[in-house]
């Protein structure tokens, strides 16, 4: 009954970690693409061979159910997956719909036509390549009208996070906060839209101000999936056991992700 949870790095453990805490009896195997993060700076041809493959590795370990916990790879490679790739008795689902029903005031399924929400001017923070793909602002269409997306593609966060380097990644939050605050003084709600960023979440609320409404998506998963589950049951694969896999190197990820998470992970070579 295993749940598989990707991302390219250690930033979909943000996901996983709630996930985990939301499903205590559900096994998740986790797969970090480590040896090729970070996806923000690829194509979008490279960003769909690497997911599908993470993809099929985790099917082999009994996953019929995969969240792509990566903001990247669901901008990039997701429609595209679900449209030709990923077969009938499989699901693949990605991180952005949770966040924008949240964003939009919508119960899951609520395909009603586009309406005002609340929100009005919206600030996006993600990678270069998520921003390049407008996903965010596409699927914001079908559900709302009448909102201002600014985007701002944060370059080097998500190194400076796998590197551990805490200090380097405060210091870009604040710059591309300034960057987009340049375009946007008075934003009323912030998206962080990268699985990475929630390590930094009170950067950016600091850098923001206490006024804007930073939505962050982990704890929004857990409980779409919970909901999931509830309807979609036989969804829980084969598998029965919690594994983390990476295509790094298992001693340094297991290092970084237990620094994390603030409690022993072990990874292993996918």
């Amino acid at each position: 009954m295993a749940v598989g949870v990707f991302d390219s790095g250690l930033g979909g453990l943000t996901v996983l970690d709630a996930c985990q805490k939301r499903l205590p009896d559900v096994p998740f195997v986790y797969f970090g693409d480590n040896a090729h993060a970070p996806y923000g700076v690829r194509d979008a041809e490279d960003i769909y061979n690497l997911t599908t493959a993470a993809v099929e590795r985790m099917w082999a370990e009994g996953c019929d159910l995969v969240i792509i916990a990566c903001n990247t790879a669901s901008a990039a490679a997701l429609r595209r997956m679900q449209e030709s790739w990923v077969p009938k008795n499989k699901r693949v689902l990605g991180v952005f719909v949770p966040l924008i029903e949240a964003l939009t005031e919508r119960q899951w399924g609520d395909n009603s036509p586009p309406r005002e929400v609340e929100v009005k001017h919206v600030a996006l923070f993600a990678t270069p390549a998520t921003v390049r793909s407008r996903a965010f602002q596409r699927e914001l269409a079908f559900r709302a009208i009448g909102v201002d997306v600014e985007a701002q593609a944060c370059g080097g966060v998500v190194d400076a996070i796998e590197d551990g380097d805490m200090i380097l990644a405060e210091a870009l939050v604040r710059s591309h906060v300034d960057a987009l605050m340049r375009k946007m003084p008075e934003p009323d709600a912030a998206i962080l839209g990268c699985t990475h960023y929630p390590i930094m979440e009170k950067e950016f609320q600091s850098a923001l101000g206490p006024d804007v409404k930073v939505f962050s998506q982990a704890n929004l998963v857990a409980a779409s999936l919970e909901d999931y589950l509830k309807r979609r049951p036989e969804m829980l694969g084969a598998g029965t056991e919690t594994k983390y896999l990476t295509t790094g190197n298992p001693a340094k990820v297991s290092d970084r992700a237990t620094q994390f998470l603030r409690r022993s992970v072990e990874f292993v070579a996918a």
